[in-house]
């Protein structure tokens, strides 16, 4: 259920996208966690709200982030939490975590975290494949799938389709997994308008409803999540600016830092209780038992730890019970909030770790924090709160926030900001930065290694989006490296600073075809770099600078004859090397100048030919860049691309048809039992002879046998033609059943309406002088039609056993009545005459009055204007 401030969040949202321009777009923004997903919509279209949090099949706002194939069926969210306990091998999780990962870290983080997902290595990327009942999946792929998955609930929810949305990564997301996850969401088929840090989704949430015009901010955002923890500064204010000639104050915010703790979350929790447990019955059972061999057991286990740790969020003592942990035998404990506090005592000091860091990296203390708001499920543990307060000196934490659903709500914002299709009336500012530093290297022959071959050229919290380039002085081929700034700070799983590494060719070339020319600089490589509203950090493009001073011709200038004496005595070498800028112009001109007119008609103007200037060409050749990135984060070939997409498009269409196969079956076992029931009821008796009855009864069992035994593994076709073949049997009976409460309606409707009509048509005779009688005679003619039939029809149904076909319908007599319905419409349609103005004796005096004196020309001008207001106001 929403908590009162997720409500009052949705409220703020939905008044501020009132005043957009309506529109049926909609977009969406998914919070990917590492065990949850959250799905968001802005929606415009008419009778939806314009911003909500979508539900899944269960009617929970949040969705396990867990896939499974059994059975030969993929399974995604609430079904595969299902099975986790019963086929934890089957179960994939935590997959967002493993993009771009290599094989022996997805192998390790797998192993510590209790998971028996069978995995191997992939060439040549270097990443773990997933190895299942329907496959083998990377984990672009299957994220993808997730992707597909939460668009889909989207869609539902909003009842349109949708391609545009905003992704929520954590902030120590590295380039190489950014890039994964926007190859998932292409796979996936959808639009990215941007992945956007989580810390930048809190903080749109946080400061759509409020006044930064008074002063600037600073408030921390303290996210302890299922498997990480970071807190960011973040600094609010207001700026004026002008709008429709009015100046208005605009909110912004500015993310001056982040810091994070990647191996610190509310499953290091879950994990120490695991291990206390798992102790205590190894303990219990004896013999050498270790039940952290069987993935069976600790899958179940670890089910039940995580209802034990939210039990100790708002109680002193909380039980576990497994049953049927290992052997068939059962688990049952308790465990008190002390004693939980006291298994993850060294916890509770790392939590504290990245507000300290980012505090004392911004040199502000927690006296100068405005608020520090909590959000991730795991800030809900007491004793972490009680160590916040403590540090902070402060009585209460600021929770203003859903700590679940802050994230996503945010990322909608920002998707509803990105959108071409949805303009929000309030504006709020962001602006995010880097939370890496970059640096670029260079590598070639004749390429010293000095602070020219290695530069930072974006340094930490740098604004995202932006992009800069760097020139060197060079003449050969050569390679382009791109990596984080030092290794104290890399994304995890990564095993090089290097990310991306690029080949640029066809400077060399350049070089060699234009050394021999006049040179006026040496020859320059100018690289070309930007970093995405994503926080990707790329190479862009390359191209070659040549600079060349040459000797041309120009045209001389037509001047007179003493001018152009003055211009070749004073013709010096300064004025023969001529300015780049002066010499495109004589270039562009060919060499004609403008005259003015006195000069055109000066008789005494010569043409002196032309003379040689200096003018200096730059030329910007584009040069060859080719990725040639190895390992995890290489980008995925055109051609694995192609066949994932294929492979994936393939489960799709086989998940529709499992659905279709699904729901028809359902269609057909719930046509069995209700029309039994319906058959053995008494009405049924005076519409279907009992030999009838009894020979459809014997149909149905017949199907229904062939459900739960041949039926079970049928397809949708199978299931389909059974159903029809059920309902040609069926639909007569049923239609006699209902015909014997509908048709008697249907006939007394018809009664009903040709008496009132009667009455519409005296009132028509009344007039005549203005509707037809053709008209009336058409309609009264209509009427004794339907009468007679009506009346011609009961007679004949009188004559038929209820056991035979109808002599009619309720719905023949509707249609008729419809039929006759339209004819008296297109009657009424007629216009009535509308009838001339009674104009009194008064009136008529005067108006001759006004004639007159509008007639006699002897009438003083003062008179005639009088009359002729006084009619214009009777008027």
């Amino acid at each position: 259920m929403a908590t009162a401030n997720s409500l009052r969040a949705l409220l703020l949202l939905s008044l501020f996208l009132l005043n957009s321009f309506q529109s049926e777009s909609a977009v969406a923004s998914i919070d990917l966690g590492s065990e949850w997903l959250k799905v968001a919509v802005v929606n415009l279209k008419p009778g939806q709200p314009p911003i909500s949090v979508v539900i899944n099949e269960m009617s929970k706002r949040k969705t396990p982030s867990l896939i499974s194939f059994h059975a030969d069926s993929r399974l995604i969210g609430e079904e595969s939490l299902n099975l986790l306990a019963r086929y934890p091998t089957k179960v994939y999780s935590h997959l967002p975590s493993l993009l771009a990962k290599p094989y022996t870290f997805t192998r390790d983080f797998l192993q510590k975290l209790y998971l028996s997902s069978e995995i191997a290595p992939a060439d040549p990327r270097e990443v773990a494949v997933f190895k299942a009942e329907s496959g083998n999946f990377t984990a672009e792929e299957m994220v993808s799938m997730m992707l597909k998955y939460a668009v889909g609930l989207a869609e539902t929810h909003a009842k349109t389709s949708l391609k545009d949305v905003v992704i929520t990564v954590p902030p120590f997301t590295g380039v190489a997994e950014r890039r994964a996850l926007l190859v998932a969401a292409d796979l996936a088929g959808l639009n990215v308008l941007s992945l956007v840090n989580e810390h930048s989704g809190a903080a749109l949430q946080y400061g759509i409803d409020k006044d930064f015009s008074n002063g600037s901010r600073n408030v921390v955002f303290y996210d302890m999540g299922a498997g990480s923890t970071y807190a960011a500064l973040v600094t609010f204010s207001a700026y004026n600016a002008k709008e429709s000639g009015k100046t208005v104050s605009i909110n912004q915010f500015q993310v001056k830092d982040v810091k994070w703790d990647i191996e610190l979350g509310g499953q290091n929790m879950e994990l120490r209780l695991v291990e206390h447990f798992t102790d205590e019955f190894n303990k219990q059972v004896g013999n050498g038992v270790d039940i952290r061999s069987s993935p069976k057991a600790m899958a179940k286990l670890k089910k039940q730890v995580k209802r034990t740790k939210e039990i100790l969020s708002a109680n002193m003592m909380a039980p576990i019970s497994v049953e049927s942990i290992y052997d068939d035998r059962d688990f049952r404990s308790t465990i008190t909030r002390e004693k939980f506090e006291e298994i993850c005592e060294d916890i509770w000091e790392k939590a504290l770790v990245p507000l300290k860091e980012v505090l004392k990296h911004s040199g502000l203390n927690a006296d100068d924090l405005y608020g520090v708001e909590l959000i991730g499920g795991a800030t809900r543990v007491p004793k972490l709160q009680a160590k916040l307060q403590e540090f902070l000196g402060r009585k209460e934490l600021d929770r203003h926030l859903d700590a679940d659903e802050a994230i996503v709500l945010g990322a909608s914002l920002h998707a509803a900001n990105l959108s071409d299709g949805i303009k929000l009336n309030r504006k709020l500012g962001m602006i995010d930065g880097s939370t890496y530093g970059f640096v670029f290297e260079l590598n070639g022959d004749g390429l010293l290694k000095d602070e020219t071959t290695r530069q930072l050229i974006v340094p930490r919290m740098k604004k995202l989006p932006s992009k800069m380039f760097r020139s060197i002085v060079h003449d050969k081929d050569f390679e382009v490296s791109l990596s984080y700034e030092n290794e104290d700070l890399i994304p995890p799983g990564a095993s090089s600073l290097t990310f991306a590494q690029y080949d640029v060719s066809g400077l060399k070339d350049a070089s060699d075809r234009y050394s021999s020319r006049n040179l006026s600089s040496p020859i320059k490589a100018s690289l070309h770099f930007s970093l995405s509203r994503s926080g990707v950090f790329s190479f862009d493009r390359a191209e070659a600078v040549i600079e060349i001073t040459e000797w041309v011709e120009v045209p001389r200038k037509n001047l007179t004859v003493d001018n152009s004496t003055s211009a070749s005595a004073n013709n010096t070498d300064a004025d023969a090397s001529a300015s780049e800028e002066s010499s495109d112009k004589l270039e562009t001109n060919n060499g004609n100048t403008n005259i003015s007119d006195s000069s055109a008609n000066d008789s005494s103007n010569v043409d002196l030919g032309t003379e040689k200037r200096l003018k200096k060409r730059t030329f910007r050749v584009p040069l060859k860049v080719i990725e040639k990135t190895r390992g995890p984060g290489m980008p995925l070939p055109k051609e694995s691309f192609a066949e994932a997409k294929l492979k994936l498009e393939a489960l799709d269409k086989k998940d529709a048809e499992r659905r279709r196969t699904a729901e028809l079956k359902n269609n057909l076992e719930a046509y069995i039992y209700s029309t039994k029931d319906k058959l053995e009821s008494e009405e049924f008796e005076k519409i279907s002879s009992a030999k009838e009855r009894k020979s459809f009864i014997e149909k149905l069992n017949e199907v229904e046998d062939w459900l739960y035994t041949d039926g079970e593994d049928a397809a949708a076709s199978e299931f389909q033609e059974r159903l029809d073949m059920l309902k040609a049997i069926g639909d007569p009976i049923f239609l006699r059943f209902n015909e014997l409460t509908a048709r008697p309606a249907a006939s007394q409707l018809a009664q009903r309406y040709l008496t009132e009509l009667r009455q519409i048509v005296q009132g028509w005779e009344k007039d005549k002088s203005w509707l037809p009688k053709e008209r009336i005679d058409e309609v009264t003619k209509e009427a004794e039609k339907l009468k007679n039939w009506l009346s011609d029809k009961e007679a004949e149904q009188k004559k038929i056993s209820g056991f035979n076909k109808p002599a009619f319908t309720s719905d023949e007599v509707y249609e008729k009545v419809l039929d006759l319905q339209d004819k008296v419409a297109s009657v009424n349609k007629i216009s009535k005459p509308k009838p001339k103005p009674k104009v009194d004796k008064t009136d008529k005096e005067n108006s001759t009055s006004e004639e007159q004196s509008k007639a006699d020309s002897d009438k003083a001008a003062n008179d005639k204007a009088n009359v002729e207001t006084e009619a214009h106001d009777e008027l």
